[in-house]
């Protein structure tokens, strides 16, 4: 399968407050993004995923990528 570049937005719960956040991920569908983003909070905040929102994945074009670790994957 080839692996597409995926914008996630959404928010999560930092103490009492929900904070938004924008990640750039390469994945092969939306499954696989909601795994790594669940993941990803989960290990380096120690946020369970109940207090993980995500609001909108959308597919990018390698035109539209703004992450610099996507864009040098990019290249090679």
């Amino acid at each position: 399968m080839k692996t597409k570049i995926f914008r996630i937005q959404g928010k999560f719960m930092m103490g009492n407050n929900l904070k938004p956040f924008t990640r750039e991920l390469k994945a092969t569908n939306e499954e696989e993004i909601k795994e790594k983003i669940f993941s990803e909070f989960g290990s380096k905040h120690h946020i369970s995923r109940n207090k993980i929102k995500i609001e909108n994945i959308t597919e990018i074009s390698a035109d539209d990528v703004q992450d610099s670790v996507i864009k040098a994957l990019l290249k090679e």
